[in-house]
């Protein structure tokens, strides 16, 4: 089968939806596919590459108007593709209108990372051509049930969505070293540790957390690097906690499970609903560590499951935020008994069956074809 994969963005930019593309497109071109994905470059020039079995594509980038990438020749790219199935990524505005006149004749699957949150004023103007879009193509496929009920753009094509929730490789969380683990303390010093993983962005709720600190024990671990660092590194030195926060920055893969293992409790304390799932959440099901999440309505609660793997507080709520964290640092036997329920929970979330589950539509996308075609 040729898959092509189009969004804005491709490794080595790091984040939730590139993870998940990049880890797709490769497990895809494993399996036997003809795998390409189409991209914007940060520069002018339009580069194509081969990586891991799949064929990269990436658009010269004319501009950058309101996060979104601005590309003169993807819509000429993506015309020249000639793919059994387009797989876009959304939301990629430029990606979906390039995509809309090929609709009748291109079979066509789309997944719904998350609604458009920050660029209302964008929205009102897109809004209807969004919705043919999501109107017309073949399959939307959504990572949880929760974000499908409770988001009001998706209720109005819910006939045409299809859960599969993400997976990751949870190999690497499941065979962490002591050695691995001991170097990492040696470096930041003991705990207990409360664990971050993310782009530092404004709708990751990071300053609730700083708040939350002072009235809870133990010190924080911050992974990655994003536009809200600076904020985040001026508002610890305001506040006196130099001594109990940790900047890691940017950690490279084959030693984040290290940081997972090192950490006593996981936290998310994201205040958006642009928050769609958190795979990082998932990282830490597969490392057998304990989460404080927030209820925003969206997948971060299918995920983290109050009671079960973790706990699930308010959102933009420092001393929710704060009660939850002292609650699991001091109570082990509990602390203990969610690291269990999370390592359950994370089977739930194994690479291998969303990849078959997304076989599973493509095939049946392709069959609904045929069968159209010779009525």
């Amino acid at each position: 089968m040729r898959i092509l994969h189009v969004y804005k963005d491709y490794y080595p930019v790091l984040g939730g939806i590139e993870n998940h593309v990049r880890l797709l497109a490769e497990r895809q071109a494993r399996a036997g596919h003809e795998v390409t994905v189409l991209v914007t470059n940060p520069g002018p020039r339009t580069v194509s590459m081969q990586m891991a079995g799949v064929q990269i594509i990436k658009a010269g980038r004319l501009a950058r108007v309101a996060s979104t990438p601005l590309s003169l020749s993807l819509p000429w790219r993506l015309a020249r593709q000639r793919p059994d199935i387009t797989h876009l990524h959304f939301p990629y505005p430029p990606a979906e209108l390039a995509q809309l006149p090929h609709l009748g004749a291109r079979p066509t699957v789309l997944s719904y990372h998350s609604d458009v949150v920050r660029q209302q004023r964008i929205l009102r103007f897109y809004r209807p051509l969004m919705m043919q879009v999501l109107q017309r193509v073949d399959r939307v496929l959504v990572a949880s049930p929760n974000y499908l009920a409770s988001s009001p753009t998706l209720q109005q094509v819910r006939q045409r969505c299809t859960v599969i929730p993400y997976g990751i490789d949870q190999r690497p969380f499941k065979s962490v070293s002591a050695a691995q683990v001991q170097r990492l303390r040696e470096r930041h010093g003991e705990g207990p540790w409360v664990l971050f993983v993310g782009v530092l962005r404004y709708y990751k709720g990071l300053h609730y957390l700083l708040e939350a600190l002072p009235q809870m024990p133990g010190r924080l671990m911050l992974v990655g690097e994003g536009p809200e660092g600076p904020a985040l590194r001026r508002q610890v030195q305001a506040t006196g906690l130099e001594d109990r926060v940790v900047f890691a920055g940017a950690v490279p893969d084959e030693e984040l499970p290290a940081y997972y293992a090192l950490a006593d409790v996981f936290c998310l304390p994201a205040s958006e609903r642009s928050e769609a799932f958190g795979l990082v959440q998932v990282e830490a099901l597969a490392s057998g560590l304990p989460i404080v999440s927030t209820e925003l309505g969206t997948g971060t609660s299918y995920v983290n499951q109050d009671g079960q793997s973790g706990l699930v507080v308010p959102p933009r709520d420092a001393a929710a935020l704060a009660r939850a964290l002292t609650l699991l640092l001091e109570d082990g036997a509990l602390r203990q008994r969610l690291a269990v329920g999370a390592a359950a929970r994370a089977a739930a979330f194994e690479a291998e069956r969303m990849v078959a589950e997304m076989d599973e539509v493509y095939s049946a996308v392709l069959a609904a074809r045929a069968r159209g075609r010779a009525r």
